[in-house]
């Protein structure tokens, strides 16, 4: 039977923030910055961190102070940071976040962790709305991001949900949606806020 693959983390904090106004990985929960506050929840579950961001953000002072995978596809988006990441480790799994994830907490990172299956495609909540899998907190597998790597180079769909539903992923249920919710408008953080969610 062979070893799973070493398990690495990544933070997707590539994105603009149009929608919220301002840079959503500078935010801060308790005096802590929202990327940082994503970096230390991977960093004791994972082999190594990193974060994904655009070429125009490596020099930025909050995102410089980790290691960095810059984004080589023009699109950019999570697609990007994905396979900046398997670029990086062919080898490796990825168990991958976005900062923006403000409820995310360990205890939901440790469950998908402990439900890993290493053969499969890829592990991750199934999300609450919809029940399709949710891509901004997930495990994906080398398998998986190798075909991700070939749609790339043969101009195909680079859609990371899709990419986990056309593949085989174990699908889980959080134990609490809101762990899941994203942060893209001020109204959803005010929202998680008066729920003392973050």
């Amino acid at each position: 039977m062979n070893s799973p693959a070493p398990l690495n983390g990544l933070v997707l904090a590539g994105g603009r923030s149009r929608r919220f106004g301002q840079d959503k990985a500078a935010l801060t929960v308790q005096g802590k910055a929202w990327l940082q506050r994503a970096v230390d929840l991977l960093t004791p579950r994972v082999n190594e961190v990193f974060v994904s961001v655009r070429p125009d953000q490596r020099d930025d002072a909050l995102r410089s102070r980790f290691s960095l995978l810059v984004d080589t596809l023009a699109e950019g988006g999570p697609p990007a940071g994905l396979l900046a990441a398997h670029a990086q480790s062919p080898a490796a799994a990825w168990l991958v976040i976005a900062c923006d994830l403000a409820a995310l907490d360990a205890a939901t990172l440790e469950t998908l962790i402990a439900a890993r299956q290493p053969g499969r495609d890829a592990t991750a909540y199934a999300g609450p709305m919809n029940g399709q899998p949710e891509p901004l907190c997930a495990i994906y597998e080398p398998v998986a991001l190798a075909r991700l790597s070939t749609l790339a180079e043969q101009g195909g769909n680079l859609s990371p949900r899709d990419l986990l539903m056309q593949g085989e992923t174990e699908l889980l249920r959080p134990s609490r949606v809101e762990v899941l919710a994203n942060v893209n408008r001020p109204a959803d953080l005010e929202a998680l806020q008066n729920r003392g969610l973050c």
